[in-house]
């Protein structure tokens, strides 16, 4: 039966991230198959196991935002309004949304603006509640990147924050689009965000050890997706913003139309807090789901867009929920790892990663896992090594797998009238 539902667009696209302040800049270095991986400078990591971070580099708020605001907000509702005003601009939108009811956002986030609990914590130990600013409990709260965006850009419809660890941004694309199908908007702006490269993050995903300590002096190689020599996620910070409209919506307006999304599930594991399913199962259900709600078959995907965190448990455990479900054909897909080069940041990391498959879809180039250097006989597909390609794509799909157990796919499509 023909697909009833309204057609979900995508009209604007906004990114910050390890490899520069643009969309521009972001999708230019993952080409180029470059690092954006350093040693840590938000502060003195020199005391922890693993010193090196995907941090955002040259980033000044106050070309953003008001001074003033911008001292009241967490580092992530400064990015997100920053990565907004590129995606905005790019949809052509200038906020007049003609009704703004029909206008909604949906956010995602892992951790939210936990520095500025941070920062009351320490205020009001060290010197009485006096000096406890009264923002400090407010920023930080993981609902402040969304509300900042539609507080800025007066959207008056559904307004929703997911919080579901590394599964948060791709979460609040895929619901973002539900929205739209289910008549509850007409416009979304959504995507996801992560700031807090603080010491206590660094200091508990090392405790976990799940994060490398082999390359303190060489960064750029310690994201290694796939490679068999591999020791854990790189913790970095981003954000990704993106335009979401309904197809006549955007037509109407004469909208630039990158892709359509067609396709979106979420699963869960119910098995660990931190381990992935050794069965693969719960990715592989998200993965088939999304496809189901696409309407196309495996045959369809042209490329796969990995979680790819470069940890071990992660990434054998994503190839064998892959060949679960293509079979195969899974041989056959090109998967490439975007956390290579920018790190793993966390509820932005999904939200990234569609970015991603949205200019894969225009450009018809794939971006390169890079450090790849050692193949690992548990994880045996077309990884992209190293170098981007050129590739006719027509149907991407992005894997999103975070703590907890959650599990969110996107399925995109190059737009067809």
């Amino acid at each position: 039966m023909p697909d009833s539902r309204p057609r979900v667009v995508v009209t604007g696209l906004g990114a910050i991230t390890p490899l520069g302040l643009t969309v521009r800049e972001f999708w230019e270095g993952l080409v180029a198959g470059k690092s954006g991986i350093t040693r840590v400078t938000h502060f003195d990591a020199s005391q922890l196991p693993c010193q090196v971070a995907g941090e955002v580099k040259g980033f000044d708020p106050k070309k953003y935002i008001d001074f003033k605001e911008a001292r009241r907000m967490s580092r992530c509702s400064q990015l997100t309004l920053a990565a907004a005003q590129e995606a905005m601009a790019d949809a052509g939108l200038d906020g007049n949304f003609g009704d703004p009811e029909r206008a909604g956002v949906v956010f995602g986030t892992a951790i939210g603006g936990l520095e500025k609990a941070d920062e009351g914590i320490v205020a009001l130990r060290q010197h009485g509640y006096s000096r406890v600013s009264p923002f400090s409990a407010p920023s930080s709260i993981c609902n402040m990147p969304a509300y900042h965006l539609s507080q800025t850009y007066h959207t008056l419809g559904p307004l929703t924050t997911i919080v579901t660890a590394c599964a948060a941004g791709a979460q609040a694309i895929g619901e973002a689009a539900e929205l739209i199908r289910r008549g509850g908007a007409e416009i979304v702006i959504t995507g996801g965000v992560e700031a807090t490269i603080q010491d206590f993050t660094l200091g508990g995903f090392a405790a976990m050890r799940a994060l490398p300590t082999s390359f303190n002096d060489a960064p750029d190689k310690a994201s290694r997706p796939f490679n068999r020599d591999r020791e854990g996620f790189v913790f970095s910070e981003g954000c990704a913003v993106l335009v979401l409209e309904q197809l006549d919506h955007a037509l109407r307006r004469g909208a630039p139309i990158y892709a359509e999304i067609i396709g979106q599930a979420s699963s869960s594991d119910a098995y660990h807090m931190v381990a992935p399913d050794p069965t693969s199962e719960g990715a592989m259900r998200a993965m088939r789901w999304a496809l189901q709600d696409a309407g196309v078959s495996t045959e369809a995907v042209d490329y796969i867009n990995a979680h790819g965190t470069s940890t071990p448990a992660n990434d054998a455990g994503e190839t064998l929920a892959i060949k679960k479900l293509f079979g195969e054909r899974a041989y056959s897909i090109p998967v490439s790892s975007t956390k290579s080069m920018i790190g793993h940041p966390m509820g932005a990391a999904g939200a990234l990663e569609a970015i991603v498959c949205v200019l894969t879809l225009k450009h018809g180039i794939i971006h390169p896992t890079i450090n790849y250097e050692h193949p690992d006989p548990e994880c045996d597909l077309d990884y992209v090594p190293n170098r981007a390609r050129e590739v006719s794509v027509r149907v991407t799909l992005s894997n999103s797998f975070g703590l907890g157990g959650q599990n969110a796919c996107l399925v995109l499509k190059k737009f067809e009238r």
